[in-house]
Order: C-alpha cells, then structure tokens, then sequence
C-alpha cells in the first residue's frame, strides 16, 4: 500500500471529524471486542424559542407607519374610483404573489425535512460500522503504522502493515468517502432549511400585511357600492329564493336574469356591450383604465391574458375524469386557508350566494353569452349587480377544506347533483380549501385554459 493513498484516507478523516466532532469515539473503541458505541445523529438546529423585543417593536411601528400610509391613500382616493380600484388590483396581485411565494417555499420546506430525516435514518443504521471505520482512523491517525512512516530499521513490521493495510483501506475508504458525501449533504440541507424558514417568516410577515390592506380596501369598496348602488334587501331575498328552487346552473342563471331586478340590469349592461371579435390582436389599452365600468375587450379576445383567480396548485383540470364516469367541467386549485379569491375577467355578479353542493357560489356574466362559476369560498365580497374587474378581489377562502369538484357532478346541463368520489389527492388530505373555476358559453361547459395567462414559474420553463 503506498503511502500517498494512506494519506489521503488520514486527511479524509481529519476533514470529517473536525465537520462532525459529534461522531468521535475513544481510542478503546479500535480494541478488540469492543462494542460499537450509539453514536449520537446530529443535533437539530437551535430553536430560537426567546421574544425578540426589539423586532417586535420594530413590527408594530412597521404597522403602524402602513396603517397611516393607507389611510392617507384612501383619503386621497375619496370620490375617484379608479385610483380606489388601482390601489385594490394592486394589492390583490402583491397577494396572491406573496401567496403564490409561501405555496412553493413551504412545498421546498416539506422536501427539504423529507430529505433530512432520510439522512439521519441512514446515518442511524450505519452507527456501528461508523463507529468502528471512525476507530480505525483515529488509531491510525494517532498511533501511524510503520508502512506509513516507512522507517528503513522495521522493515519487517513495514510490509506486514502494508499487508493489513492493503486489505483494509480500500473498504475503509469507501465508508468514510460515504460517509463524508452524506455529513455534507445533510449539512447542506440544514442551512437550505435555515435559510428557507426564515424566508417563510418575511413572506408570512408580508402577507399578514397585504391581508390587512386588502381586507380595508375592500371594505372601502364595498361601502362606496352600497352609497352608490344600494341592493334592496328584497332583491337579494329574492335571489336567494330562486336559487332555492332551482336545481340546474343554467337554469338559475336564466331565472336570475329574467326574475331578479340586480341580475337582470347585469346582463343587459353585458348584452348592451357585447361587441364581435375584431380581426387580429385586442387594443388592450383599456386594460390599463382601473375607472371602467365595462369589459375593455370582448370574453373570446381576452385568451392568454386573464390571471388565475388564486395562487395554488391545480388538482383536477377541464376534461379530465371525475371520478364518478364522467369529466370536469372546469379545474379545481387547492389554496392556502384565507387566501383572497380575484375575479378572473371583467364582468357584473348575476349572483352571489349560497347554491345547493357548490356551497358560497359567485357568476359573473362576461358578455358575449359567456359565463364564469366560482365556488368554494368562505365568503363573497361583491354583490348582485356590482361590476368587477379582472384580478379585483371577489371572495375569501376558508380555513377548512371544501372538496367541491368531489361533491358535485357536473353534467353538460350543470345539474347540482351530489355524488361519491373516493378519490383523495395528497393536497386534499392537508386540509387544503379548494376553489373551484368554471367556465361556460349559452350554458355549456369550455374549457378555461386558452384564457389563463401564464405564470412567471411557466415562463421560466418556457
């Protein structure tokens, strides 16, 4: 065995050892005989459990400065619509990227502790033999063999350690060189877990302050609806009574607009703007005027432009099998618990409300015979008639899962059905609120994905 080789394997295990002091063993260990000690996994990363004074100060004068700061935006927006509603798409975008940012770091998260407990499992098992190889080395490392000193005056112990050596290095090499790739592997993923923690507390700070923003902008919103646009009570009894009575989608929005005064006025204002496609690429102009009280493009022109209406991950899309022997009739995204839900084109609210397995249901009437079904919030923020813009705030998820495109089998009519499906995805079994988005032309189910514009993760995958 040469020297430069017993080396190299010595200088291997000075590296692991100072890396990892925590997998010394004593000398006694290399003794015959000797059982291999329980050679502990590495300690955790130090839970900082104490209250930082100084950085919660620093938070609630933060707030404090932002709670000043918008009310000096809504100050300045009084009477100017459109700079009420440019502060709300605003908002609501910043969300649902931050949102969207929370989505993939707690997914990184998840994999990231996968990857470590694996690690340390493998580390576990491998205790007693590491142990020993650990012995070995250090022995050598403390007490070196002839061979390795090549002293001219004990040849004789010179080959026999060059013998011994030849037959044992080669499979010590090999346990130390795993065993230095899987100390640094998990080294790496602590500081990759440190490092994305700490990021989760920036965003998760970051949204609770967009939320707050939102929740007062929307508020705002809604009260300037009601000076302007009052909805009577019996109107909203009324549609609530029709919806009641009315087992099929397309059939309560033919009522709604027929019967109801609030969802009526809303889709003659969408017939009365309805324009035809014109030849080539859309002005989008008008997309940029936050003040509009009408689509700035007709529905079919707006494919490829119109943002999800939350951040989250796809679970079931258009076409796909349900389950039950049937399709989807739109796509199903799993959120996070709270998370604000946008309108995903302009449009008026033909209803808003409570509507048999699709639980709190919002139908935007788009123009051009085109509508647009949101279920599975906990809560509607706009109301019957109101006029919305595509990415304005419409609704709020919920803390509890609510697996809607389970619960209701939607045929080509858009019966209100319930069915059984025993399928769960790994999403579901979190807890996960779902929204569900459909759209629909003369009342039959299209398929949305033409229109979604890609998000930046897509446009990096290209």
């Amino acid at each position: 065995m040469k020297p430069r080789s017993v080396l190299i394997l010595l200088t291997l295990a000075a590296t692991l050892l100072a890396a990892a002091p925590w997998l010394r063993v004593p000398l006694a260990l290399a003794q015959p005989g000797a059982p291999p000690p329980a050679v502990p996994l590495p300690p955790p990363v130090p839970n900082r459990s104490g209250i930082d004074t100084d950085a919660l100060k620093a938070d609630v004068k933060g707030s404090e400065e932002a709670q000043r700061q918008l009310r000096a935006d809504l100050e300045a927006a009084k009477g100017d619509r459109g700079r009420l509603n440019q502060m709300l798409l605003d908002t609501a975008a910043r969300t649902r990227a931050v949102e969207q940012q929370l989505i993939d770091v707690e997914g990184r998260i998840a994999q990231l502790d996968r990857s470590a407990a694996d690690l340390g499992t493998s580390l576990g098992k491998r205790r007693g033999v590491l142990a020993q190889v650990l012995a070995a080395l250090m022995r050598m490392g403390r007490e070196p063999p002839p061979a390795i000193l090549m002293r001219p005056d004990d040849a004789l112990d010179a080959v026999r350690s060059a013998i011994l050596l030849g037959a044992l290095l080669p499979e010590l090499r090999v346990e130390a060189e795993t065993l230095a790739s899987d100390l640094s592997e998990l080294s790496r993923v602590r500081t990759e877990l440190a490092s994305a923690r700490d990021s989760l507390t920036s965003l998760r700070t970051d949204l609770d302050e967009d939320s707050r923003r939102l929740a007062v902008l929307v508020g705002e919103r809604q009260k300037r609806q009601a000076e302007e646009h009052p909805l009577a009570s019996a109107d909203k009894a009324q549609a609530e009574s029709v919806a009641k009575a009315t087992g099929d989608v397309h059939d309560l929005v033919t009522r709604l607009e027929n019967e109801v005064g609030p969802s009526a006025r809303a889709a003659d204002a969408a017939q009365a703007v309805t324009r035809p496609q014109e030849p080539g690429r859309p002005n989008l102009t008008a997309l940029k005027d936050p003040a509009r009280l009408t689509p700035a493009i007709a529905f079919p022109q707006a494919k490829g432009l119109l943002p999800l209406p939350v951040a989250g991950v796809t679970l079931r899309n258009f076409g796909a099998a349900d389950g039950v022997g049937g399709t989807e009739k739109g796509i199903t995204i799993a959120t996070r618990a709270g998370a604000p839900v946008s309108a995903p084109a302009d449009g008026w609210v033909v209803y808003a409300g409570p509507f048999r397995s699709y639980g709190q249901l919002l139908i935007i009437n788009a123009g051009g015979g085109y509508h647009i079904l949101v279920a599975g919030m906990e809560r509607i923020t706009v109301e019957l008639g109101q006029f919305v813009l595509a990415g304005e705030p419409v609704g709020v998820m919920g803390g509890l899962s609510r697996t809607v495109a389970n619960t209701v089998q939607r045929g080509p009519g858009g019966s209100g059905a319930s069915a059984q499906n025993g399928s769960t995805s790994p999403v579901t079994a979190t807890g996960q609120p779902q929204l569900y988005v459909e759209f629909r032309k003369d009342g039959l189910s299209i398929d949305p994905t033409p229109w979604w514009a890609a998000t930046d993760s897509q446009k990096v995958r290209g």
